[in-house]
């Protein structure tokens, strides 16, 4: 017998990214298929943390290096870049056009543990990989946590500072 996870608001996330992507079609001014053709997209991304860095990365494909621009102010992180329709045939001849075209821009506001001097981007197989290093200081630090004889050594040498009455 096989045991299987019942998780029901991943259900409920899926069916509800659905529901926004059908509302933003009709919700785009000109939504025809032209609409199709020439609006703006909004590549999803995913955001991971590790004790030394924060990860971005966003979906791009079919976007040339050239067309993503990557930029840091006032620790808010800024992705823009377009991705253009070949023109490989004519608008006509296309039966359906799924793919979405155009420009994007998407803005991050970042933690102030982030070293925005510590930043690489990297694409690869159409996925944007942004790194951000953290902070010196916003890095986890070990305390060593001694057992028992530190008290006793404290309550001496406080008795041995107090002067005599």
């Amino acid at each position: 017998m096989t045991i299987t996870r019942f998780t029901p608001l991943h259900d409920v996330a899926v069916l509800q990214n659905r529901l926004n992507s059908i509302f933003q079609d009709f919700a785009q001014p000109g939504s025809s298929n032209e609409g199709l053709t020439t609006g703006s997209f909004v590549p999803p991304v995913d955001i991971y943390e590790d004790e030394h860095k924060l990860v971005l990365k966003l979906e791009a494909p079919g976007i040339q290096q050239d067309d993503i621009d990557v930029r840091v102010e006032n620790n808010i992180l800024t992705i823009a870049g377009e991705r253009k329709l070949e023109q490989e045939a004519k608008q006509e001849n296309y039966h359906r056009i799924e793919r979405r075209y155009g420009s994007f821009i998407r803005t991050f506001t970042l933690p102030n543990t982030v070293d925005t001097s510590n930043i690489n981007a990297n694409y690869d197989a159409g996925v944007v990989t942004i790194t951000l290093g953290k902070r010196a200081e916003a890095k986890p630090k070990q305390i060593k946590v001694s057992i028992g004889s530190n008290k006793a050594n404290q309550v001496e040498s406080k008795s041995e500072n107090k002067p005599a009455a």
